[in-house]
């Protein structure tokens, strides 16, 4: 189910990815570290911009993703690739002679990132080129709470979907913010030339399919947690497994930021 989702995330996000691609301006040679590899989607495309001289090393503390990631890349071809199971916040000798670190939708599943990202910029050589890519759930959620209070009501679900993800992350000691907050956090930790935008998703049938895969991957601790109760969490399956109305606002955003150290 995850491996569905990721999936599916990966053709929403191909855009942005790509531009932040553009952003970090890789070369044929350049050695270049993915924090949290998972199943390798973000991966094929930074191995499309390598070439036989380029390496990538994919880290992530899961070996069942690593498994897929290296299904995922197997004849994909050019440069050299390795896949490191580690904890990314260990910052490990995989970030040695890095020319490039990037990740995408990782920061937010690390407590205090902002500390993270401090000693990531003092452990890389000087000149490394560091970007990441990272959800927004909050944002939106504040013209989703205007149209409503305009009327609206059948919008319910779009922010009980964003609300339901911001006390998730809070309940697990995770930052939901980071994307916004990302580009001041580089410039205070001492990153220059920093990059930065922000995307907007339009609520489609693959907005809702994500949404509903996500609900049926995380149910289980949303009830633990007390976040929603099963009779809710139906109730947003079966809002989402419908056919999206036309005329939807936007439920969540991505933030793309780049930097040198």
């Amino acid at each position: 189910m995850a491996q569905r989702r990721l999936e599916r995330q990966d053709q929403q996000l191909s855009e942005i990815s790509e531009h932040l691609l553009d952003h970090l301006q890789l070369r044929p040679n350049d050695r270049v570290v993915e924090l949290g590899t998972g199943s390798g989607n973000f991966a094929r495309r930074i191995v499309r911009r390598l070439g036989e001289a380029g390496v990538l090393r994919g880290v992530d503390f899961t070996q069942r993703l690593l498994d897929q990631a290296r299904r995922n890349l197997d004849g994909a071809g050019g440069p050299q690739f390795e896949l490191i199971l580690d904890d990314i916040q260990s910052l490990g000798t995989w970030l040695d002679l890095a020319d490039v670190v990037t990740g995408r939708t990782i920061l937010h599943h690390i407590p205090m990132v902002e500390t993270f990202l401090g000693k990531l910029r003092a452990r890389v050589r000087p000149g490394t080129r560091v970007g990441f890519v990272e959800p927004e759930f909050r944002l939106p959620a504040a013209r989703i709470a205007l149209l409503e209070e305009q009327g609206r009501n059948e919008l319910a679900p779009l922010r009980l979907w964003a609300e339901g993800i911001v006390r998730y992350y809070q309940a697990s000691g995770l930052s939901p913010e980071i994307g916004a907050t990302l580009p001041q956090t580089l410039d205070v930790a001492g990153y220059r030339d920093i990059k930065f935008g922000y995307y907007d998703f339009p609520v489609d049938h693959r907005i809702c399919e994500n949404a509903l895969l996500y609900y049926q991957e995380i149910g289980a601790r949303y009830i633990e947690l007390n976040i929603m109760s099963p009779e809710e969490i139906e109730q947003q399956e079966r809002y989402f497994s419908r056919e999206p109305d036309q005329d939807l606002p936007t439920m969540w955003g991505m933030h793309y930021v780049s930097g040198v150290t």
